[in-house]
């Protein structure tokens, strides 16, 4: 039996929303610690790895591990009827029926959710050797990428040491982020050798939006023609990270 409770029904509408920014249908590993997550969009281009601690929750009863797969739209439009100041509560039995949903504060609402079927392992963590990190404000990069998204739809992430480029070429126009060392939205810069790497935009964009509502930091680390992994620094006890495939230039 799997039983939980928050508060604020917006904590969870807002990081289911952000795993949801890749993944259709989610399962969900249950246990007495708390629930995670590890899943690749459907494409196999993206993966969001995410883990939220029973301490982030204002009840939690877990007393044995189990899997849980849910659609993440409908899980969301559930969620979306919790207000401020109302909580949810989700409770699950995988031996015996849906997922229940309660919404609590001017009235109640109740509701049964079908499951489906949980995927049979877990996706593994990627083993990746990286070159730069950098931290940034998550609105800065977000911006960053609302800037470079007006003339492309892909970006090429590069850094030298000394500052944080994204550059980005249309058939009309390009466009060029410069962020300093020491500048408002770049926190630190980490550089074992200087690299770049190419992105699609719908991807990065989609998944960087979505974070927002729940990290004001996050930290990117890359290296010349390899993934990026983002890792969106959380509120509550837990973490939220992708990983995106680079998209390979051919000179």
């Amino acid at each position: 039996m799997f039983s939980v409770k928050v508060t604020e029904a917006s904590l969870l509408k807002d990081v289911f929303a952000a795993i949801s920014a890749l993944v259709d249908e989610a399962t969900f590993y249950i246990g007495p610690e708390g629930i995670r997550l590890r899943a690749m969009d459907p494409s196999r281009v993206a993966m969001v790895d995410f883990v939220m601690q029973k301490t982030a929750f204002d009840e939690y009863d877990a007393s044995e591990n189990m899997k849980m797969c849910v659609n993440m739209g409908e899980l969301l439009k559930l969620l979306k009827r919790g207000g401020k100041e109302e909580s949810v509560e989700l409770t699950f039995d995988e031996k015996t029926g849906p997922l229940k949903v309660i919404v609590r504060g001017r009235y109640t609402r109740s509701f049964n959710m079908p499951t489906l079927e949980a995927a049979e392992e877990e996706v593994p963590t990627p083993n990746i050797t990286f070159n730069a990190r950098v931290a940034l404000t998550t609105e800065g990069l977000r911006q960053a990428l609302d800037d470079v998204a007006l003339v492309s739809d892909h970006v090429r992430i590069e850094t030298d040491g000394e500052k944080l480029m994204m550059n980005a070429k249309g058939d009309l126009m390009s466009a060029n982020i410069e962020m300093q060392k020491g500048s408002e939205s770049l926190l630190s810069l980490d550089v074992k050798d200087p690299s770049k790497s190419t992105f699609s935009l719908s991807y990065l964009t989609a998944v960087v939006k979505a974070a927002e509502a729940t990290s004001d930091v996050v930290t990117i680390e890359f290296s010349t023609d390899m993934p990026i992994r983002l890792d969106f620094k959380q509120h509550y006890d837990g973490k939220l990270v992708y990983y995106l495939a680079p998209r390979i230039e051919v000179e």
